[in-house]
C-alpha cells in the first residue's frame, strides 16, 4: 500500500510504500435482480458475561454465503432476501462460542446477541496431534489446493478506510466491491472493481499536509496469506521463521492450533505475529501479524519514495489480520483489515504530527464465476488509485440498496451525519 502526504502550501509529497498492492476502478454494474427484495436487520453481538461490545464477529447466513461483520462497537446490519424465512445465521469469533440463531430471532433494529466466552480446557484434548510447529505450517501450506477454492470465484464485498490525525477523522472513503477471485492454486492476480462508493475529506484539520493512502481494496486483499504466500509465508523460505505453539482455541467451534511465528533475520523491518490453524484439516483460518518497524532507518526507506524538504516519515506500528470461511468444504477469503500508524516529524517543530490509517473489507456475498466476460465489461484501472481523489461524494441514505456493508462506528457515523447536514444545508 502507498500513502501520499501532500503539502498544502508547495504541494510536495511523500509516498511510503508497501510492496505488490493494486487497486482499481469504479465501475457502474448491477449486483443483484432488480426484482429481489431485502430486509434488513441490525443490532449489537456483546459479552455475555460483561456486556461489552463484540468487534469483528462473523455473521453467516446458513445455505447461503451472505454474510457480515461487527464494526469496533459490536454492531451489525445484515441483507438478506425476503423469501430466505427459514434461514439460519451463525455467530462466531474467536474466543467465544459460537451460536446459531433462526431469523426470526433477529428485528429490524436492536437485535441483541449475547456470546459466552470459552471456557473448555483444550490443551489435554488428544484430537492435537502435531508435535513440530514448523511441519505443520509446512502441512498448511502443502494442503493448500485441497482445502481452499480450486475455482474462479464472483465476491461481493465491502470496504472501508479512514484516515486520523489523533482522534479527528480527516478522511473516509466506502465502496461496494466486486472481486473477480482466481483460484488458490493459481498465479494469476484477483481483479477488483469498484461498484459502489463514496468519500470524504477535512483536510482543514490536517494544518499543512494532507495524507492520503493509495491502494484502496487491495490493501486488504492481499492480506490473504494462503492465496499471496510470497508476500509473508514463502514456501521455499520457512526456514528464515522460528515457529513455536501458543494455547490451542476454537474457532467456530472447531478446535484449532495457534503458532507463534517470528522471523529471524531482524536486520530489517521484520514480520511477527499468529497463524490459527485447523487441527482436523491443518487449514489456515485466521491470521493476526504485525511488521516490525523499530529501526526507523530501514523503515523509512523501505516505505518512503519522495517526501518535502525539512520532514522524516516513518511508521510506528503495521498490524494485519485476515479471517477465512468455509463453505462445502472449501475455505475462501473472507475478512481482510490492515492498522498502520504514522508520524511526521518537520525541523524546527517542537511536536510531531501522528496518523492512523484504517482499512478493512469483509466478503458479504460469493458464487462461483465461469467464464471470461468481466473482461469485456468491467473497466480495471491503474494500480495507483486514491480513493478520496478518485471516488464522488456521499450520496442519500439508499445509496447502498440492498449490498452488505459494515455497520459505521459512532465516530464516522458523527462524520457521515456532518457531512450529511452539510449537504443539504446547501
Amino acid at each position: 500500500m502507498e500513502i501520499s502526504i501532500i503539502r498544502r502550501k508547495n504541494i510536495s509529497k511523500f509516498l511510503l510504500s508497501l510492496a505488490g498492492l493494486l487497486f482499481l476502478s469504479l465501475q457502474a454494474m448491477a449486483f443483484q435482480p432488480a426484482d429481489i427484495k431485502y430486509v434488513e436487520f441490525k443490532g449489537e453481538v456483546v459479552n455475555e458475561r460483561n456486556g461489552k461490545p463484540i468487534s469483528s464477529a462473523y455473521l453467516a447466513v446458513q445455505d447461503s454465503n451472505i454474510s457480515t461483520i461487527t464494526n469496533s462497537d459490536g454492531e451489525f446490519s445484515l441483507k438478506i432476501p425476503e423469501d430466505l424465512t427459514n434461514a439460519r445465521v451463525t455467530v462466531s469469533v474467536l474466543g467465544f462460542q459460537s451460536k446459531t440463531l433462526p431469523i426470526d430471532f433477529f428485528k429490524s433494529e436492536k437485535t441483541r446477541i449475547e456470546l459466552s466466552e470459552v471456557v473448555e480446557e483444550l490443551s489435554e484434548i488428544s484430537l492435537y496431534k502435531a508435535t513440530n510447529p514448523s511441519l505443520l505450517v509446512k502441512e498448511m501450506l502443502d494442503k493448500k489446493d485441497e482445502n481452499y477454492l480450486s475455482d474462479e470465484s464472483l465476491m461481493t464485498s465491502f470496504y472501508r478506510e479512514t484516515i486520523k490525525k489523533g482522534w479527528s477523522n480527516v478522511s473516509l472513503s466506502e465502496a461496494v466491491v466486486k472481486i473477480y477471485k482466481s483460484s488458490y492454486n493459481n498465479s494469476k492476480k484477483d481483479l477488483v472493481s469498484l461498484y459502489k462508493a463514496r468519500k470524504s475529506t477535512n483536510y482543514d484539520k490536517l494544518d499543512t499536509i494532507a495524507l492520503k493512502l493509495r491502494g484502496g481494496p487491495f490493501n486488504t486483499l492481499y492480506l490473504d496469506m494462503m492465496k499471496y504466500t510470497e508476500y509473508v509465508l514463502r514456501p521455499e523460505m520457512l526456514d528464515s521463521y522460528k515457529f513455536t505453539f501458543d494455547e490451542p482455541t476454537k474457532i467456530n467451534d472447531r478446535y484449532t492450533y495457534v503458532v507463534n511465528f517470528k522471523e529471524v533475520d531482524e536486520s530489517d523491518p521484520w514480520y511477527f505475529g499468529k497463524l490459527f490453524i485447523d487441527a482436523e484439516t491443518s487449514t489456515l483460518v485466521k491470521a493476526a501479524y504485525s511488521l516490525n518497524v523499530d529501526d526507523r532507518e530501514a523503515a523509512a526507506q523501505m516505505f518512503v519514495k519522495k517526501k518535502p524538504n525539512g520532514a522524516k516519515v516513518y511508521p510506528t506500528e503495521l498490524k494485519y489480520e485476515v479471517d477465512y470461511a468455509q463453505n462445502n468444504g472449501k475455505w475462501h477469503y473472507a475478512y481482510g483489515k490492515a492498522q498502520m500508524d504514522y508520524v511526521v516529524n518537520w525541523k524546527r517543530k517542537i511536536f510531531n504530527s501522528k496518523y492512523k490509517i484504517n482499512s478493512e473489507m469483509v466478503v458479504t456475498d460469493w458464487q462461483e464465476y465461469a467464464g471470461n466476460d468481466y473482461r469485456k465489461n468491467t473497466d480495471f484501472i491503474r494500480p495507483n488509485i486514491v480513493m478520496v481523489d478518485d471516488v464522488s461524494g456521499f450520496y442519500d441514505s439508499e445509496f447502498w440498496g440492498s449490498n452488505n456493508i459494515i455497520e459505521p462506528e459512532k465516530s464516522i457515523q458523527n462524520a457521515i451525519d456532518k457531512i450529511k447536514r452539510n449537504i443539504d444545508n446547501n
